[in-house]
């Protein structure tokens, strides 16, 4: 049917689950077509939506806020949120969450999908150490991120000895997914999706809830049924397709079939990434890895790890997984993040969040945003300007148990500029908004978990390496050209360690000609 007429499907205070994740996959027709609706009529009124990855971005792709407007939202729950540079307008759904308009938490999206799972099963809910002491613990926010939102969704448990979050079953009325193809029996293929995302979770948990499938595609098969192995969400989850000639891959993509797997390309043609401060954090945090490692990637300046291994011809000495699904290949960067060029398989998000939690990697790479003094790692909030960062995302499901994290980010922000030359860093003009600081605005990685797990902790910024170490933060590595005393003590807002051990940053890092890098040996990776 059409998407206007899908949308007169969905009843008033319905459950919702939407499958994208940001740009990627998303059923747009379908979610538009549904703020339409309520523009005419006023109806569906007081939704809730789940969003395990997002919905939508600023880029192009406006996704939640088709639906962000007042009486059609009731609650989001979502891994992440539209973010962007702040030349752009403010998403219309951050502005309903600032006046306290709608109901909006923020969870991890490996839990989202662990909570839909659940539901589907029949089962008493998720209980889980994933977000423990971060601000998804009800002893801290409970994963809140406004005023209006008053209801509990997790709780603090004791099993087995041990302190657990509870999270609940939420059963769907309704869930809308993307495909490629669907033939005339509703089977529904994904060959130039750029991943699966959670696209049959969802449709698992809106069927065995007695809800509704509409799934999105981008063509009809009429001749006869889709080859058996092609399909991923069968017939028997699906009860409505919408037919969207016009759907996009990812946010201005519309259509690389280098991106879902169907072909592959020549890596030793991808350009260089410019050279600059991010360029240098992302070569020194190249440094951590060994050869053979399997790397978690999350968003920010670390997804630049990968393009740095191409350029020093170490492509295929590590295996990237990212959330969205894809392992192996590249990781590409900016408005297509969550795709990989020349992957070696593309698997479904919630196999890959299960990968994360149970600390299946190696090393993971992500950013921060603020660090204080306790080792906590904020990467999900900023009061002032809040649609800057997207949440959680895979943040925590990648952080909780890894035995080795890389946090990369600038020293300082807001105005920051360096001079790169001859080997050596000078600042120019510092940043105004320091990144150390006494306490996170909020905890997305806590450091006392860290200790308490051992986990190993390494922060890499563009004119110091800190190590998280029984003395807390501390200083064991600083770039050619930086005063210790000036650029990195006094930038800091509370008082760091130094290494005994202190040395000089390679001073490769600070010249533009690729580095010569090698990794380390492989490591030894489990016990017979």
């Amino acid at each position: 049917m059409s998407a206007n007429d899908a949308a007169r499907l969905i009843p008033d205070g319905a459950v919702v689950a939407i499958s994208s994740s940001s740009g990627l996959n998303t059923p747009d027709r379908v979610v538009r077509a549904i703020g339409e609706r309520f523009a005419r009529e006023g109806r569906p009124r007081a939704l809730t939506t789940l969003h395990p990855i997002g919905t939508g971005d600023m880029y192009g792709i406006p996704g939640i806020d088709h639906l962000a407007r007042p009486g059609l939202l009731k609650r989001v729950i979502a891994g992440s949120y539209p973010s962007g540079p702040s030349s752009l307008p403010m998403p219309a759904i951050w502005r309903l969450i600032l006046e306290d308009a709608i109901e909006a938490y923020n969870l991890p999206s490996g839990l989202i999908f662990d909570i839909l799972r659940n539901t589907a099963a029949g089962e008493a809910g998720v209980l889980t150490q994933v977000g423990l002491d971060t601000f998804v613990d009800p002893r801290r926010e409970g994963g809140r991120m406004n005023r209006a939102a008053g209801a509990d969704i997790v709780r603090v448990v004791e099993f087995d000895g041990a302190e657990w979050l509870h999270f609940r079953p939420l059963p769907l009325d309704v869930a809308i997914i993307r495909g490629t193809t669907a033939d005339m029996r509703g089977n529904v293929s994904m060959e130039h999706e750029a991943a699966p995302l959670g696209t049959l979770d969802l449709a698992l948990a809106a069927r065995n809830a007695g809800g509704l499938v509409i799934a999105q595609v981008k063509r009809l098969e009429t001749a006869g049924p889709l080859p058996t192995r092609q399909v991923h969400v069968p017939c028997s989850l699906v009860d409505v397709v919408v037919v969207d000639p016009d759907q996009v891959q990812a946010t201005e993509t519309p259509y690389d079939p280098a991106l879902s797997g169907e072909v592959r390309v020549d890596l030793t043609r991808l350009e260089a990434e410019p050279f600059g401060i991010e360029k240098v954090i992302a070569r020194r945090a190249a440094m951590e890895l060994a050869a053979g490692d399997v790397a978690a990637l999350g968003f920010g300046v670390s997804a630049l790890v990968p393009r740095i291994l191409v350029e020093e011809h170490l492509h295929g000495q590590v295996t990237w997984t990212i959330e969205q699904g894809p392992v192996g290949g590249v990781p590409v960067t900016g408005f297509a993040f969550g795709c990989a060029l020349n992957a070696d398989a593309i698997i479904p998000s919630p196999q890959q969040f299960t990968f994360f939690q149970g600390a299946g990697f190696d090393c993971g790479f992500v950013s921060f945003l603020q660090i204080d003094r306790e080792g906590n790692v904020n990467v999900s909030k900023l009061a002032k300007r809040p649609y800057l960062t997207a949440g959680v995302g895979g943040f925590i499901d990648i952080t909780a148990r890894g035995r080795r994290l890389v946090f990369g980010g600038t020293f300082t922000t807001a105005g920051l500029d360096v001079a790169i030359a001859g080997g050596r860093l000078a600042i120019r003009q510092e940043g105004k908004i320091q990144k150390l600081v006494p306490e996170v605005e909020q905890v997305t990685f806590s450091g006392r978990c860290g200790r308490e797990q051992r986990q190993d902790v390494t922060v890499v910024t563009e004119r110091c390496v800190l190590k998280q170490a029984e003395a807390g933060l501390t200083v064991v590595e600083i770039a050619p050209g930086i005063d210790l005393e000036r650029d990195v003590l006094e930038q800091a807002g509370f008082a760091l360690a130094i290494s005994p051990d202190l040395i000089e940053m390679d001073s490769r890092l600070f010249r533009p000609e690729p580095m010569g890098l090698e990794l380390e040996p492989a490591r030894k990776r489990w016990n017979p």
